[in-house]
């Protein structure tokens, strides 16, 4: 690059990060669109509609046909949002809150009145009902012409498949046509071209995808085993409060620029050009997330502060190599483009580890873990853009405008190699203790509370109280005023907050309250803010997410799991590294498991995203080492031993290690100081795991890969 070329690739670059702040804070047109403050937002955040449906009949449902009726109905909405919630309330009610919506109205109509959906015949007769569709969706296939066409694609259960065949077979002979009707009305009545025996057919006809997908949402809102009745609908503010944002925001910028002097001071004029780099993935994922219309939640910032510690990390895996090539007396110029090359394996194999984590999550998760999966995704996308493209043009650049010595890029030095491998057994039998001692809390959790750990109102249901004030209170005032008193007459824990629009009604949520509790409450509120005792109702309300929700979220985990250490294995041709990787994150999913357990912090929808955070980063850091161990296994030097070759590989990556944890660890520890107290119980675990994910990664996996290789392998091979 010619010192022409330099001077107007930094003002493109300078010019990139200007505009992006300029688009980032106030938008990309008058209407302010690609801003941050465009950016859909979650119930946790910002709040949404929230519509409470009453079961219809004087018969109390069974709780088979309540947990069927609310998971399909958690399907329905996530057309709306991921992070919609479904959940019980009282014995026959059941409310749905979606974020990112302000019109109640508009949502009921788009939603419609579940209710009961059969199939006819011509002549009336009931062939199935809609508790026999399994599955409808819109689609498109081609006609006989080759045109494309709008379709409604349905599959049926066993007994409806049997059903529809039999009725299918007997119309297919005139072209007669089946009825659809729902709560008595005809949705559609296609014409039967042949029999369809197998369970599955499509429906034609659709002149648009919408008016296709408006007649399946109808026929999957039809299968309900339940009859439902809107008993009210409200728009609700944020289950955490305004505060949560804004100390967000203030968390964020200060973490970033205590990152951003970090940087600059350790690496100098690759620190500085990471920092632009950084600064511009932070523009382009706030520009992505309103293009991809992405839903941010607290488990969304999970995915963001992950991907952001990947950014750091590919930068520090880059520097640490390019020092180490001018360390060898090779030029700057040399050195930049050799580092850049041995760093793109490390990258991309974590990188691409952690997406592939990211799109089975996506496909298969629900709710927090959708949306946990969305961020990362892209971030993982953007950050490996900007280290890989715009890091390495900005250094260049500055290198083809004269800053050349060596000086400024730092030189890699010889430090004493400390032995890692000689303390494995101390080092296992710590990690021993702590997973048993995990163990032993739950233990003791479980005799004293029941639960092994404590679990929020996501998992374990709780009480949702409507408190009626004299007064239309500013939303700073309830969580600053309100919230403490609340948490102080029940004895503490996080309380969720919602406002409802329009009206002096604030519904706090909370876990099971006793009686006594309740009543403590009561007096607090009338005592404190003069509130009427007969405004103030308590209602218990099941988990939001759902034992169907969990089992999503588990299989979800498992399979991400393994097609990460089907990666690894391909990609290391070694089997014993992809088991070493699973032992390291079980490791420290275990540990954090414990801290849960010993400091009671409470497990709700964040618990998810913050295991799932750390699985991601105990991998990532794994491989930096294993690529590393890969490497030098390829060209050995002589005389030295597996050991002390292993040795040699934890110790080059040592200073990645510690700065890429640190800068992670400031920005969550930035959330923690600042944060209010749902944030402050997702930061907290969080800066646990990223410790232990740092201790497993340096002191743990060389050493497992260590055994695999040399003991248990030679052991089975005599066998």
């Amino acid at each position: 690059m010619t010192k022409k070329k330099g001077v107007i690739t930094l003002l493109i670059m300078l010019a990139v990060l200007i505009g992006g702040i300029y688009a980032s804070i106030y938008g990309i047109d008058s209407s302010g669109a690609g801003s941050a403050a465009k950016i859909k937002q979650g119930l946790d955040l910002a709040g949404g509609v929230s519509i409470t449906y009453q079961v219809v009949g004087e018969e109390e449902p069974s709780k088979e046909d309540m947990a069927d009726t609310i998971y399909k109905l958690q399907k329905r909405v996530e057309s709306y949002s991921t992070e919609s919630q479904v959940y019980q309330e009282g014995s026959d009610r059941i409310s749905i809150e979606i974020p990112g919506v302000s019109d109640a109205n508009a949502v009921l109509e788009e939603l419609g009145k579940p209710g009961s959906l059969v199939f006819v015949d011509k002549d009336g007769n009931e062939i199935l009902t809609g508790t026999d569709v399994v599955n409808a969706q819109a689609g498109s296939q081609q006609d006989k012409m080759g045109n494309s066409e709008f379709v409604v694609q349905l599959e049926f259960n066993e007994a409806g498949t049997k059903a529809f065949a039999e009725a299918t077979t007997v119309a297919a002979v005139n072209k007669d046509i089946i009825g659809i009707l729902y709560d008595g009305q005809v949705v559609s009545s296609p014409a039967v071209q042949t029999a369809i025996t197998d369970g599955r057919c499509v429906i034609t006809g659709s002149d648009t995808y919408e008016e296709a997908d408006k007649l399946a949402t109808t026929i999957r809102i039809g299968g309900l085993k339940l009859e439902l009745e809107e008993l009210r609908s409200n728009v609700v503010g944020a289950q955490l409060g305004g505060e949560a944002i804004k100390t967000s925001l203030y968390a964020a910028g200060i973490g970033f620029a205590i990152v951003a002097i970090f940087m600059m001071a350790v690496y100098f004029v690759p620190g500085i050009a990471s920092v632009i780099a950084l600064a511009i993935y932070v523009c382009l994922t706030v520009l992505m997330l309103n293009a991809f219309e992405v839903t941010l939640t607290l488990p969304g910032i999970a995915g963001i502060i992950l991907s952001i510690g990947m950014a750091v990390d590919a930068n520090v895996i880059i520097f640490a190599r390019i020092r180490e090539e001018i360390a060898t007396g090779k030029t700057v110029s040399s050195s930049i483009k050799i580092g850049f090359q041995k760093a793109l394996s490390a990258i991309l194999d974590g990188n691409i580890t952690t997406l592939i984590a990211a799109l089975v999550l996506g496909a298969m998760g629900t709710g927090p873990i959708k949306g946990f999966a969305q961020t990362l995704g892209l971030g993982i996308v953007i950050s490996m853009f900007t280290a890989l493209v715009i890091t390495k043009l900005i250094m260049n650049a500055f290198y083809a405008v004269g800053i050349r010595d060596e000086k400024f890029y730092g030189r890699a030095k010889e430090r004493k190699q400390v032995n890692f491998l000689s303390k494995k057994v101390i080092f296992m039998t710590i990690s021993l203790i702590l997973i048993v001692s995990g163990f032993v809390f739950m233990g003791i959790n479980k005799s004293s509370s029941g639960d092994i750990l404590n679990y929020s109102l996501e998992f374990k249901g709780g009480t949702s109280t409507s408190v009626t004030f004299n007064e239309d209170m500013p939303l700073a005032d309830i969580d600053s005023k309100v919230v403490p008193v609340i948490e102080d007459a029940i004895g503490g824990g996080a309380v969720q907050t919602q406002k409802v629009q329009g009206t002096n009604e604030v519904i706090f949520k909370t876990s099971t309250l006793s009686v006594d509790q309740r009543e403590s409450m009561q007096a607090a509120l009338t005592d404190n803010f003069g509130v009427n005792a007969e405004k103030i109702t308590a209602e218990s309300i099941s988990s939001t997410i759902s034992s169907e929700m969990r089992s999503d979220a588990i299989i979800a985990v498992l399979v991400a799991t393994v097609c990460m250490l089907i990666y690894i294995w391909f990609r290391f041709k070694d089997i014993r590294f992809a088991a070493s990787s699973v032992l390291a994150l079980v490791h420290d999913v275990l540990i954090v498991l414990a801290f849960y357990a010993a400091a009671k912090v409470s497990v709700g929808s964040t618990f998810i995203a913050c295991m799932l955070t750390i699985v991601g980063y105990s991998i990532n850091a794994t491989i930096v080492i294993f690529d590393r161990i890969r490497e030098n296994l390829a060209t050995p030097r002589k005389n030295e031993t597996l050991e002390e070759m292993v040795n040699r590989c934890i110790n080059q990556t040592l200073s990645r290690s510690i700065f890429t944890s640190l800068t992670t660890f400031i920005m969550v520890a930035a959330l923690y100081v600042l944060g209010v107290t749902s944030i402050k119980e997702f930061a907290l675990p969080l800066m646990v795991g990223i410790l232990v994910g740092t201790y497993s990664s340096v002191c743990l996996t060389g050493a497992l890969w260590f055994i695999f290789r040399t003991k248990f392998v030679k052991k089975v091979a005599k066998n």
